[in-house]
């Protein structure tokens, strides 16, 4: 099912939400800044999974 925002993801999809509060914080406000581009559980999986992935390309860099 598709949704308007992350915000309506997680306050509808109890999965998604139960995903969602399972991720590390820093990864859930990551998650927030992309809230208009998150309309499906898969786009949170793929998103969360770029977010990962940038997270530790930018530490394995020491980047800020």
């Amino acid at each position: 099912m598709q949704y308007s925002s992350l915000h309506e993801l997680i306050k509808n999809s109890q999965s998604s939400r139960k995903f969602f509060l399972s991720l590390p914080v820093e990864i859930q406000y990551k998650l927030h800044e992309q809230n208009q581009y998150i309309h499906t559980a898969s786009d949170l999986h793929i998103i969360s999974d770029a977010v990962k992935q940038n997270e530790h390309l930018i530490k394995l860099g020491q980047w800020e």
